[in-house]
């Protein structure tokens, strides 16, 4: 039934029809729902089974452990600051809600942690839908052009990486600069040469550092401060560890119950989208290697010798906390703005790794790295393919003798 009608609505938002202005918008419904029905009119050059769709849906399925964690570990941070009396429930809408369904503070309570965190997650994952959504639907009836469903992992990547209390003017801001600025200027999907959720993240860092760095953004609750690891570590003293700093144990930042970016703190929430990735083929797995290689040997190098206490952090540390392990797995294997080669995609991903121990190490005013040395990485993979690429072509001359 629903195929038929939209099959009748097609005349009207075809070529000719009164609705032609708005074909883009009946074409991304359409296209969301089913399989296109558009076929090529000249000869067809078939790689293999995967379209932009499929390709993007897949990277939302590897989102979905993310997804959970963004909502149960913001709503357990902030109910264990509440029980423990170290901050107050926030008051408002959300407080409201929860009294009405019955809904307490308990940390050890799935639905209580599940729910809070949810009415956070949830408004700024809509605003960032809804403020994102509408610049594509302009850009694509300025052009005549399709939706594409490359927005489909932007405004699914996007709230992720920001904390819970970030205000909802700012998500629509951010998410606006991202779009605009960092891929439809550049022509749209696929034409961009950095990732979008990223540059978005990248504007509100700088643009508004109040409400997104520092120790009161990342809970939940009125009244609560608590660094994260990385932002204790960088105003630590030489000596001084991510346990005894902040009690996380490497376990607890492993699995994702710190405070943090709301669904960036799970390595293993990230290594179930990891898996899903290069499974399918989606993800490359040189890039990740590649990014765990580079920051392995750098914070080798860097902790002989090393007098502060980010210098003297072990590798398998820079692998749980912050953003790493989400920037490696989601943003640094984004097939448009990575590398293209098989060898580039390695030497992208060391690259990316490098800049991102450097970045925390070495200028802690920026402990994060990671987001940073993939905006670095990507203006930087055009150039990587170029020299590999040409690097081929001599070697093949000089083979063959040309």
């Amino acid at each position: 039934m629903l195929r038929n009608l939209l099959d009748r609505l097609h005349p009207a938002f075809g070529k000719g029809g009164k609705l032609e202005r708005f074909y883009p918008l009946f074409e991304m419904a359409d296209t969301f729902l089913y399989t296109p029905a558009d076929v090529t009119k000249n000869a067809s050059h078939v790689r293999d089974a995967m379209d932009l769709k499929r390709m993007m849906s897949l990277v939302v399925v590897a989102l979905g452990p993310c997804f959970f964690m963004a909502m149960h570990n913001t709503g357990y941070q902030a109910n264990l600051a509440i029980a423990g009396e170290l901050g107050t429930a926030t008051e408002g809408w959300r407080e409201s809600l929860l009294d009405l369904l019955g809904v307490g503070h308990d940390p050890k309570s799935f639905i209580d942690n599940f729910l809070l965190g949810a009415l956070y997650f949830v408004p700024i994952y809509f605003v960032t839908v809804v403020a994102g959504g509408l610049w594509e639907l302009v850009f694509s009836l300025v052009r005549r052009h399709e939706i594409n469903e490359g927005f489909l992992v932007t405004s699914a990547l996007f709230p992720l990486t920001l904390p819970p209390t970030i205000p909802l003017w700012q998500v629509a801001i951010g998410i606006s600069f991202g779009v605009v600025i960092g891929k439809e200027i550049f022509g749209g999907t696929g034409r961009n040469f950095l990732n979008p959720a990223l540059t978005a993240r990248a504007f509100l860092y700088f643009a508004y550092p109040g409400e997104i760095s520092g120790m009161a953004v990342w809970t939940a609750a009125d009244g609560f401060s608590g660094a994260t690891p990385l932002g204790a570590l960088a105003t630590a003293q030489a000596g001084e560890t991510v346990t005894l700093l902040t009690e996380y144990s490497w376990w607890d930042c492993f699995i994702g119950y710190v405070q943090g970016s709301m669904g960036e703190t799970s390595t293993l929430a990230c290594l179930f989208g990891a898996a899903v990735l290069v499974a399918t083929g989606v993800g490359s797995w040189r890039i990740m290697a590649g990014i765990v290689l580079g920051a392995l040997v750098t914070s080798l190098a860097l902790k002989i010798g090393g007098s502060s206490a980010l210098s003297a952090l072990p590798p398998w540390w820079h692998f749980v906390i912050g953003g790493f392990a989400f920037g490696t797995v989601f943003m640094a294997t984004d097939p448009v703005s990575a590398a293209m080669t098989e060898t580039g995609r390695w030497w992208y991903g060391v690259l990316i790794g490098v800049m991102t121990v450097l970045i925390r190490v070495i200028n802690p005013a920026f402990p994060e790295g990671i987001m940073l040395a993939i905006l670095f990485g990507n203006t930087m993979a055009p150039l990587i393919d170029y020299y590999v690429i040409q690097s081929n072509i001599k070697r093949r001359m000089a083979r063959y003798g040309a």
